[in-house]
């Protein structure tokens, strides 16, 4: 159906072309290829020289990036990524987990379309490159793009950063397939549902319920949001509506961010310190869940669940559960499915 033909009265010598596809291209962060010093090296440099990430004049950040934090970090950084490491697939949990998820997506879709779609997935850093899957796409006939960043709230350094390397893709395409980008999806009713339901399945299954459920959001510098980026609103209405949807008070679920970077102020409570000061006050026993990530990754399963336990529990708590992520989670590949058909209409109905 999708064969390369050459179109209707072109010259004998036109080259064939393929079209008539729409490209489903998920995104999520990226991973190093493995957790040794050079692929650390690697991955980190591309991660932390993205001004998006850290918006530092290049020429005050670059020397201390490449003479100071990329001789020292790859170390520590290699050794987190070890603990947490899919050996039997010689690859981060980051990249298994995405994996499945196109998988029941390109299932999903092709049963809802056909062979008129194709999914697959890219990271914004490291392996598979955004340009090398939209070079794929292009190859296979895909006229349409609709690109989808994995972030539920918007963020600069996640959401427009993904953007930012497709539309560079698509720069050096020379027949520009028409594109779409998906916009962040944090108060989507079936995403919402989703998360309430993990958490309904997570207390179900506890002897003791939970004094309270911290929503461990990854952060930003204040700053960021006195500049306009909307992601701190965006999860504020992510755990309140979580809240209500859950019939919860106020008292049950606290907002928290994790994973605060270099000397400046970052949105608060920070998760590493808000547990400790939780256990203090006699909440002896939490959960906590990562409703900013759509996958477990690097600051779930090894800074939540090791660092931030640990803080919790040298505070002197006695519970700590992570529940995870939605991850590849039926009610999440549904709730993900719900968005990608919102933004396909008018290209597949």
């Amino acid at each position: 159906m999708f064969d390369a033909t050459r179109p209707d009265h072109a010259p004998a010598d036109h080259p064939k072309v393929k079209m008539g596809r729409v490209g489903i291209l998920l995104a999520n962060l990226g991973t190093p290829d493995d957790y040794s010093y050079w692929p650390m090296r690697r991955y980190l440099n591309e991660f932390l020289s993205d001004q998006r990430v850290i918006d530092y004049p290049k020429w005050k950040w670059q020397p201390i990036l490449q003479g100071i934090i990329l001789t020292k970090r790859p170390f520590s950084s290699g050794e987190a990524y070890k603990s947490i490491w899919n050996h039997d697939k010689g690859e981060s949990p980051l990249m298994t987990i995405t994996k499945d998820q196109t998988a029941k997506m390109r299932d999903a879709m092709q049963a809802r379309y056909g062979d008129r779609v194709m999914v697959d997935f890219c990271m914004r850093y490291g392996n598979p490159s955004t340009k090398s899957k939209v070079q794929e796409m292009v190859a296979a006939g895909c006229n349409r793009i609709l690109f989808f960043p994995l972030y539920p709230q918007y963020a600069g350094a996640t959401t427009a950063t993904a953007n930012d390397q497709f539309f560079r893709a698509l720069m050096d395409e020379t027949w520009q397939p028409a594109s779409r980008t998906v916009p962040a999806y944090f108060d989507e009713p079936a995403y919402i549902d989703a998360l309430a339901g993990s958490v309904e399945r997570a207390y179900a299954a506890m002897e003791t319920k939970p004094d309270i459920l911290v929503c461990s959001y990854h952060g930003m510098p204040q700053r960021y949001l006195q500049q306009g980026d909307p992601y701190h609103c965006q999860c504020a209405k992510t755990s309140r509506l979580l809240k209500e949807r859950l019939g919860w008070s106020d008292e049950q679920l606290v907002s928290t961010f994790q994973s605060r970077f270099g000397p400046e102020e970052w949105l608060q409570p920070y998760t590493v310190e808000h547990v400790a000061e939780l256990a203090r006050l006699g909440k002896k026993n939490i959960a906590v869940i990562a409703p900013a990530f759509s996958a477990d990754c690097i600051e779930t399963l090894e800074e939540i669940n090791e660092e931030i336990k640990e803080s919790f529990e040298e505070a002197g708590g006695q519970s700590f559960t992570y529940i995870t992520c939605l991850n590849d989670d039926d009610s999440h590949i549904a709730a993900l499915g719900k968005v990608i058909e919102d933004n396909l209409k008018g290209w597949l109905d």
